[in-house]
């Protein structure tokens, strides 16, 4: 270990299951499978870990990062700042380099030598010969690049005192399907960690200790979590079409699809369609939902701005469509891997005309299997599409979050759906009729009843009995009760999640989504500096009467969320007539995650007395 550092200057970082490690590499290096391959291990010590893959929307050979914060407090949240870099890609060395703390630790492969001026004077050095054992060890190009990425965990579990036998368990479950990979990336492990108990003192002062923080939460991503929702929920239909950061989501349902939805003839009993396009695959799913089936289509904001003719149609014609969005930045093609919640207004109101959607927010993976599976019940329910609007941090990351729960004697929600039997009963059929006032119209399925119980659909102004009319009033019935439909959703839609301060607060912070991890460890922050804030966790629009009362119950309200234009906070003022200065932004939107840190800077700046008022 060389150290370009002045110990008296700047003391080495020191803490045990509290810090924040990024590995900064190159795409198609082979490194994404050992960057996890180092999470994962501290996660089986029982340390709470938050992973986070930040990579270029080309194939290979731009810069990627993976970046593991280690909180044995269980913060899932970005934290902001980097206590130690794993940098292993000259082209980003200078910026990666000035993103670390002061007394945090360089790793690097030293085989080459650096220049003075690549380094700084604040930070503890950490050299490793890596490529120079690698060409020492293996002839083979490839094997070199891959092996030195298992060399570098070897040698930081040495670094780090994380448990190696942990490791190896790891690469064993890893190369189970191929034993003959298994000896020599274990080769591979004990090199890297060998030459730094031979060279270097270890650990150093950020330290992994065994511990029994992580309980029975479970390690996975959102996709994956949503895919299993919409099995779960009874969906049968998934028309695609490929988009970062969706595209794992329809891949994984299929997967289930195959192990789940097969009958013991063997005969497949659903339909996944890679349609040639987004405009076909909301197509198909709309033709689906109309045929009674419980259908989806996973999708990204370009997706969902080529979607809106027929989402329009799903909304005017009441058919049932489920649509997981899962967000990235825009507009455009703007940011493909990267997070955003910027897709809020577009899907609030999607399509030409007068029309206002249900949108789920979840906050988790299991809030993404929860919500992807209720989202099948309100679509039928309500006869109109339903939004799940996720997005790349969750969908892309592991994360770790509660076991799924399903109750088996759940039935599906079908809503007003009248059979043949009613039709013989001499039930009333007008397939756009308000019955009841809720705003449900009673629909049949295509075949119910010989003779009885079948309407024209269509996308045009209709009267009550789904007869063609252009007449102001039939019009107006029908959007007067499309409204009243989606005033009954209020209650059916996940309700906000409130937390009070002791006593309650005389300020507030709204969130939703990705937002909630950081958001939940800012609030600590805050109340550690004497700034007492109550929050409430948005969970669906519309939005329940209770998120107004919430509003007026406090002097101000910060709206914190992950775009550039205060999305959530528009449809707050435009839904409830708030006056806009109650709400105050708190905006992040540089296509990373948010962290704790900006969220209570921005708010502690917000709520701080400026310098002529202090006495």
């Amino acid at each position: 270990m060389t150290a370009g550092v002045d110990p008296s200057a700047v003391a080495p970082l020191q803490s045990v299951n509290d810090f924040v490690v990024k590995f900064a590499n190159v795409n198609g290096s082979g490194s994404a499978s050992a960057n996890e391959l180092f999470a994962k291990a501290i996660l089986r010590m029982g340390v709470p870990v938050s992973p986070r893959n930040i990579f270029p929307s080309n194939i290979q050979g731009l810069p990627t990062w993976y970046e593991v914060r280690v909180t044995e407090q269980g913060w899932l949240g970005r934290r902001g700042g980097v206590d130690m870099l794993v940098a292993m890609n000259p082209q980003t060395w200078d910026d990666d380099v000035r993103e670390l703390a002061p007394g945090g630790y360089l790793f690097y492969d030293n085989s080459k030598p650096m220049p003075k001026s690549k380094f700084r004077d604040d930070i503890t050095i950490i050299g490793v010969p890596l490529t120079e054992i690698c060409n020492a060890t293996y002839d083979d190009p490839r094997q070199r690049q891959l092996f030195k990425n298992i060399m570098y965990v070897g040698a930081l579990s040495a670094l780090l005192d994380v448990d190696v036998s942990t490791i190896e368990v790891l690469i064993g479950e890893q190369y189970r399907s191929k034993p003959n990979l298994l000896p020599p990336n274990i080769e591979a492990l004990h090199l890297g960690r060998n030459w730094v108990r031979e060279h270097l003192p270890h650990p150093i002062g950020l330290q992994v200790r065994k511990a029994d923080a992580v309980g029975d939460k479970i390690f996975v991503e959102g996709n994956a979590a949503a895919a299993l929702g919409c099995v779960y929920g009874g969906a049968t239909v998934c028309a695609w079409y490929p988009i970062t950061p969706s595209s794992s989501l329809a891949e994984a349902f299929q997967k289930n699809c195959q192990k789940y939805r097969v009958d013991a003839e063997g005969h497949a009993r659903f339909a996944v369609i890679q349609a040639e396009d987004e405009i076909a695959s909301i197509g198909i799913v709309v033709g689906a939902g109309w045929n009674g089936a419980r259908a989806f289509t996973s999708t990204s904001g370009p997706g969902i701005s080529l979607m809106n003719e027929f989402i329009g149609l799903a909304y005017f014609a009441e058919i049932p469509v489920t649509i997981i969005n899962v967000q990235r930045g825009g507009p455009s093609t703007g940011m493909p891997t990267r997070t955003q919640q910027s897709d809020v207004l577009a899907c609030a109101y999607a399509s030409h005309g007068d029309t206002k959607h249900v949108l789920l927010f979840p906050e988790d993976p299991t809030e993404c299997f929860d919500f992807a599976a209720d989202a099948l019940d309100l679509a039928d329910r309500l006869q109109t599409p339903v939004f799940v609007m996720s997005d790349l941090d969750i969908g892309m990351n592991q994360r770790l979050c509660a076991p799924f729960q399903w109750d088996d004697a759940r039935s599906y929600d079908r809503g007003k759906v009248m059979t043949a039997a009613d039709l013989d009963a001499g039930k009333e059929f007008a397939r756009y009729k308000d019955v009841d006032g809720d705003g449900i119209p009673y629909r049949t399925w295509p075949g119910t009843h010989p003779d009885k119980g079948a309407y024209f659909t269509r996308g045009t102004s209709r009267d009550p009995q789904a007869k063609y009319s252009e007449r102001g009033e039939d019009y107006i019935y029908n959007m007067q009760r499309l409204l009243q439909k989606f005033d009954t959703a209020k209650v059916l839609v996940p309700q906000p999640v409130v937390k009070q301060s002791e006593p309650a607060a005389a300020q507030a912070a709204i969130f939703y989504g990705s937002t909630s991890p950081a958001m939940a460890e800012a609030v600590e922050h805050l109340r550690e500096d004497g700034i007492a804030l109550d929050t409430l966790r948005v969970r669906a629009f519309p939005f329940p009467d209770s998120i107004h009362d919430f509003i007026k119950a406090h002097d101000s309200v910060f709206v914190v969320e992950q775009n550039r234009d205060g999305q959530l906070r528009s449809l707050l003022i435009n839904e409830f007539g708030i006056d806009p200065a109650r709400l105050i932004a708190v905006l992040h939107y540089d296509g990373t995650p948010i962290t704790a840190r900006f969220i209570a800077r921005s708010i502690a700046a917000q709520l701080q007395p400026a310098p002529e008022e202090v006495a």
